[in-house]
């Protein structure tokens, strides 16, 4: 069981060449590996898989800096606090797989080069069983309704009796006013019936709300973003 255990049997120890050099080849290898994974389950820019590859051993080099060094980490500290990020928000799937890589980077960083081994293999191979499987996917019937009426009808009951046919259930999300108020625009979850026809909903909508914009789309409550 030696393969798990620390390289770095202190943490306050002084690291060698060549210990340094097994984790920062692990810490890559270990990278690549989560980048590949990332790549074969999401869509992606290069920038980011670039960073997955490479954040492990970025970690990995602060904690073995740090390490035993109350001064130094908190100057590592007062620096990281500095850094602002000026992005759009992050899916779910980024941020854990940002996660992963810290994580990956302080197993190598503290010396259990073993754990961390072991620790990437089973969460990129859980990840990518996951992905194929049908695990958290939506049901198809599932969508996001958005109408438009004039502020003379009564959003509240105006099309009950339509969505009753349709759908076997609705719900209304959100009402709010435009164009200066002459408008209402009403957000519906909704899920069709199993022999519904979207078409013949939307044209049934579009009679009572004065062939005003209507608009139905794959669920979007929810969206993974953090």
């Amino acid at each position: 069981m030696s393969l798990f255990n620390s390289l770095l049997v202190e943490s306050s120890a002084s690291f060698t060449l060549g210990n340094f050099l097994i984790c920062t080849v692990v810490s890559l290898i270990l990278g690549g590996i989560i980048a590949a994974s990332y790549m074969k389950t999401n869509q992606y820019n290069k920038g980011f898989v670039i960073t997955l590859f490479v954040l492990p051993v970025i970690v990995q080099m602060v904690i073995l800096l740090v390490s035993g060094s109350v001064g130094t980490g908190v100057a590592a500290l007062g620096a990281f606090s500095l850094v602002r990020f000026r992005s759009i928000p992050g899916t779910a799937k980024e941020i854990s797989s940002i996660f992963l890589a810290m994580a990956v980077g302080l197993a190598t960083g503290t010396g259990y080069v073993g754990i961390a081994i072991l620790f990437t293999l089973i969460v990129c191979a859980t990840l990518l069983i996951l992905n194929l499987s049908s695990f958290g996917d939506q049901v198809q019937t599932s969508r996001y309704l958005r109408i438009t009426i004039p502020e003379n009808l009564d959003y509240t009951s105006v099309f009950d009796d339509i969505l009753a046919e349709f759908l076997t259930k609705y719900e209304i999300l959100s009402v709010k006013t435009v164009d200066m108020g002459s408008l209402f625009r009403i957000e519906y979850q909704v899920v069709l019936k199993e022999n519904s026809n979207e078409k013949e909903l939307i044209d049934a909508l579009r009679t009572r709300n004065g062939n005003l914009e209507i608009s139905c789309s794959r669920n979007l409550i929810g969206k993974e973003v953090l």
